[in-house]
């Protein structure tokens, strides 16, 4: 099939997690022999971000790393409906413009022959509501969010046809472990400062640990102002800024844990959502201490596969433990791993999306047009 992913961007993982997900996905279904193609607006916040601190090379950066992808860009006289009359599937992300959004669902209305889904991963349904209530998904088919308790709110808001529950995960291909990477240093945390979500959470169970420990420690990721880079420097921890995700695996080895840290709005409003990293450090093999989130969905096995620090000290007391025990680390190590490669690949997920799109009816059309060549 030929699948159509409008996404905020592919290129650019500057503050956008989702493109690491899609980037995944996407690689999957070429192996499998589909079509996918991403289009993104070439004014997007991440993608002018990451060109604001990296440059044009940036662009060179991304299809050395993922030289099978391809992302269009496309501004304000970009034919749309000549792309989609291309396409078997369509994957609209939750960033996308909402008259694009509506513009979508009209060329479905219009004679479109592909299926069409709207892709949410993101908080926006609970802490801006009026913003995912713009979104006309009348014509869709049906919607993908990333958390039960996000489809809960999409249901009850009455956004969409059908709603689906679909999970991010760690594209293995990309995220294991390297043990032949030696290691350096203690601590490594890979994550944005952003919006004041959670500049608490990060003193509390990060920078205060840290420095407490004397942990050799790194941060890298965007958006930290100036109070924030005084903090680290403050605590002894070195700041890198933004670090490809391509490149995040060999961080990861070269360090012996690393922390997890949810924004306040899923651990309030939307429990049982992680964030990718999640997926992508236990895929690598690290040791990953959480701040306090509740997993209502069982997507891991807490205190086997993480640990769980209820506040600064259980953190520090964690941290300790996890350094200076090795079997237990090694233990968190294979116990985390073998829940990943059992059930968080890209590659479920992409079973798990073919099975939706199966159950829409998706593909029908192709599969008798290729019968009937057969039986010619």
């Amino acid at each position: 099939m030929r699948f159509l992913f409008y996404t905020h961007s592919l290129v650019s993982d500057w503050n956008h997690g989702n493109a690491h997900f899609l980037r995944g996905v996407m690689r999957d279904l070429i192996r499998r022999g589909h079509e996918a193609v991403a289009l993104e607006p070439a004014d997007s916040w991440s993608r002018l971000n990451l060109f604001r601190e990296q440059g044009a090379g940036a662009v060179d950066m991304f299809k050395a790393a993922f030289p099978e992808l391809r992302s269009i860009t496309y501004g304000p006289d970009f034919p749309h409906e000549e792309r989609l009359q291309q396409a078997d599937v369509v994957i609209v992300h939750e960033w996308t413009d909402p008259a694009l959004v509506a513009r979508i669902g009209q060329a479905r209305v219009d004679g479109g022959r592909f299926t069409l889904l709207f892709h949410d991963t993101h908080h926006r349904a609970v802490s801006a509501y009026e913003d995912i209530a713009a979104f006309d998904l009348e014509d869709y088919d049906g919607v993908l969010v990333f958390g039960e308790t996000l489809k809960e709110r999409y249901l009850h808001a009455g956004w969409g046809r059908h709603v689906f529950t679909w999970h991010e995960a760690a594209d293995i291909s990309l995220f294991h472990p390297m043990p032949e990477i030696e290691k350096t240093s203690d601590l490594i945390w890979v994550g944005n400062w952003g919006d004041d979500e959670r500049s608490a959470e990060i003193r509390q169970f990060l920078i205060d640990p840290a420095r407490q420990l004397r942990l050799t420690t790194t941060v890298r990721g965007v958006r930290y102002p100036a109070e924030a880079l005084k903090a680290l420097e403050d605590a002894g921890i070195g700041y890198g800024g933004w670090l490809a995700n391509a490149k995040v695996p060999a961080a990861f080895a070269r360090r012996r844990v690393t922390v997890h840290i949810p924004r306040r709005p899923y651990v309030k409003a939307l429990p049982g959502i992680p964030t990718i990293r999640v997926f992508e450090a236990l895929a690598c093999g690290i040791p990953l201490i959480s701040a306090p989130w509740r997993d209502t969905e069982s997507l891991f096995r807490a205190g086997r596969d993480y640990l769980i620090a209820n506040d600064g000290d259980a953190m520090c007391h964690a941290l300790r433990a996890v350094l200076e025990d090795r079997d237990m680390a090694g233990e968190m190590v294979r116990s985390g791993l073998e829940t990943i490669l059992a059930r968080h690949t890209c590659t479920h997920r992409v079973d798990e999306l073919l099975g939706i799109l199966k159950g829409l009816g998706a593909g029908a059309d192709q599969e008798k047009t290729e019968t009937a060549e057969a039986a010619e």
